[in-house]
């Protein structure tokens, strides 16, 4: 799997050790070999709606990776950002763009470190989807983000359907509000193959 990474590949995941190996492999190709041979533009879906639903600084990007999301949200004249993910390898690509304030080798399942105390805002792109993180990671990012701060976080919408996503939103509603589903495409116009047409929800709230 490591010796051939792909999106296939990702989606197969099953443990944190197996996400180390696939993205440590896959850190100096992903933003070429991936996402602009794919026309993925889900991390720009992400940092939009974040800006669009009144979010602003200091806000954490969980599962950063190569950095796309944060790149994304920097654009938009939002910071200061962190970055967090389990891969080292994908971190030091993104923390060479220059656009976090510091990034931080993270496994969500196990919590999420706040320095300089709770962040305004958090936002995830890619990192709820098939062979990565369920439901359960959800706790983590309310954790690490103040009262009112805004979340957007991608959920790939078979992940969502299959992984009892809707269960544990009714679960989190005593300690979230203004929760919203927005249905939004992957991959943009030139994207071809299998996964061409996949969606995700930005599942949008606000830490009560």
């Amino acid at each position: 799997m490591a010796d051939d990474p792909s999106l296939d590949s990702a989606y197969a995941l099953e443990t944190p050790e197996d996400s180390v190996q696939l993205y440590s492999a896959w850190a100096d190709t992903y933003d070429s070999d991936f996402a602009q041979n794919s026309d993925y533009i889900l991390h720009e879906q992400v940092a939009r709606h974040f800006v669009n639903t009144g979010g602003f600084g200091p806000v954490l990007d969980v599962g950063a990776g190569t950095g796309l999301c944060g790149a994304a949200l920097a654009a938009r004249g939002t910071e200061p950002i962190d970055g967090t993910d389990i891969s080292a390898d994908m971190l030091q690509m993104a923390a060479a763009k220059d656009i976090y304030r510091t990034t931080r080798v993270e496994n969500i399942l196990e919590g999420l470190d706040t320095p300089d105390g709770p962040y305004q805002g958090a936002i995830s792109s890619g990192t709820f989807t098939n062979g990565h993180v369920g439901p359960e990671g959800i706790d983590a990012v309310i954790a690490a983000v103040r009262p009112r701060g805004w979340i957007v976080l991608s959920v790939n919408a078979q992940h969502f359907t299959a992984s009892g996503f809707d269960a544990k939103l009714t679960a989190l509603e005593p300690g979230i509000e203004d929760l919203s589903l927005t249905e939004v495409p992957i991959y943009g116009a030139g994207a071809t193959g299998d996964h061409a047409q996949d969606t995700a929800l930005l599942v949008a709230f606000r830490r009560a």
